[in-house]
């Protein structure tokens, strides 16, 4: 068999798309329009491309980006200010700072000061330890996990990404077991949570895990994220499973034109001959996040007017 790849461009356009429309609604009816701050520090060029991708993102869809750029000599003072001047404009819905930050800085009491509420990374402590409470299944304060855009607090963008490939690929998650490699607090531990709220039996293996291929081999759902080159082999996976490859390496092509190629966590061309369905990398969970991030915007701007 032959798998089928989960576009994540695809995916992604039709979900900006709709962040779109649903600003478009906010503007004829007067209201306020979600605004993003992005913080960048310093002057790498990888950071300053993910900023540029995400505010043309916010231009596309109709929310207001505001930028503050500094230098790498920037104190950790002068960027708390900010960040608590951002907390305290109306007009600014979401806060992201750019990361990593130069090492005199201290990353994260820079993060834990933008305020819960405009933590649109969905990397406060609070928002954390709400994902990871069980109290959203029962009474007054259950949630509805099949629809992220509702769940009142910010979930971590690249997590929350992918779920959304797996709802709109028609993938069903409950009962099925889930293997979540890599237990960072970034993408694995928030993914794992994720797939638990929607009723997976989720396993965590990390890398003091022992007979790592045997347990992703019972699995119906991958999804790898450890940041390793082509490490999953398709002999490790289930005929027929579901993989999500967060990963996203570069490894050297001298064919290539610029001497090197990105690949994912995954074996891609092989595990595509076992998996039922696989996210390619580039253009699986990459375009995901920065729409998940509109999404949270969006999400923000919508509790602060309610």
């Amino acid at each position: 068999m032959t798998g089928t790849d989960i576009d994540g461009k695809a995916i992604a356009a039709a979900i900006r798309e709709e962040i779109k429309v649903d600003v478009a609604k906010l503007k004829e009816a007067d209201k306020p329009v979600p605004g993003l701050a992005v913080i960048l520090v310093g002057s790498r060029r990888d950071s300053q491309t993910y900023v540029r991708m995400k505010k043309k993102a916010c231009e596309e869809c109709g929310i207001a980006s505001f930028g503050f750029d500094y230098g790498e000599d920037v104190t950790q003072e002068e960027l708390i200010a900010k960040i608590e001047e951002l907390n305290n404009d109306p007009a600014v819905h979401g806060i992201l700072v750019q990361l990593p930050l130069p090492s005199h800085l201290n990353e994260t009491e820079v993060l834990d000061t933008v305020h819960v509420s405009k933590d649109v990374d969905g990397l406060h402590p609070l928002n954390t330890a709400n994902l990871c409470s069980t109290n959203t299944h029962v009474g007054t304060t259950k949630l509805n996990w099949k629809d992220l855009s509702s769940i009142p607090f910010h979930i971590a963008c690249t997590p929350q990404g992918c779920i959304e490939l797996l709802d709109r690929s028609n993938v069903e998650i409950e009962g099925k077991n889930a293997v979540v490699i890599g237990r960072s607090n970034l993408v694995g531990l928030p993914v794992a949570m994720l797939l638990m709220h929607r009723n997976a039996t989720v396993t965590i293996v990390h890398s003091r895990s022992q007979n790592v291929p045997d347990i992703v081999n019972k699995a119906d759902i991958v999804v790898a994220a450890v940041g390793r080159a082509e490490m999953v082999k398709a002999d490790w996976l289930k005929e027929g499973c579901v993989v999500v490859d967060v990963g996203i390496n570069s490894v050297d092509d001298p064919s290539a034109k610029r001497g090197y190629r990105l690949v994912g966590d995954v074996d891609y061309a092989a595990s595509k001959e076992v998996a039922g369905m696989i996210t390619p990398v580039p253009g699986g969970v990459g375009p995901m996040t920065i729409a998940m991030l509109l999404r949270n915007t969006l999400n923000s701007c919508r509790r602060a007017s309610s």
